[in-house]
């Protein structure tokens, strides 16, 4: 794969729109709410402990977290660190891999608060259409 950069160009042959393709399970899989708060607060804090991620992420429930960091480590984008310590210590933090998201997180991140209100306005005036339509 070539670069750009710190940008890698895509090898021709993966396209996440054909069935089938490993890139479009990926992006399912980074695309998840819970994959995405998870990746994006180890990006802003650093290696955090599992009580402590469970914490931060509100609604998270013990299992969808467990669930969600394993698949992000098996994808090779979070490091799971256990200290032998009385009692064991675990921590998870970005690999060099999972570093390679922070700037596309921050921007979807970024452009989710800047605008939720239209977004929300658009659901509402939506939600009103659909209510007529429904009564008619």
């Amino acid at each position: 794969m070539s670069t750009v950069g710190d940008v890698a160009e895509p090898t021709p042959s993966w396209d996440p729109y054909a069935r089938g393709c490993p890139s479009r399970d990926l992006l399912d899989q980074i695309g998840s709410k819970w994959a995405v708060l998870v990746l994006g607060e180890l990006a802003r804090q650093g290696a955090c402990r599992f009580t402590q991620l469970r914490q931060r992420l509100a609604g998270v429930s013990e299992k969808m977290l467990t669930q969600t960091l394993r698949t992000l480590e098996r994808d090779g984008l979070v490091l799971r660190t256990v200290y032998p310590e009385a009692p064991i210590r675990v921590e998870y933090a970005l690999t060099p891999l999972g570093q390679t998201l922070r700037g596309p997180l921050k921007a979807l991140t970024d452009w989710s608060v800047r605008h939720i209100e239209e977004v929300l306005t658009s659901r509402e005036e939506y939600d009103d259409r659909a209510g007529q339509q429904h009564r008619t």
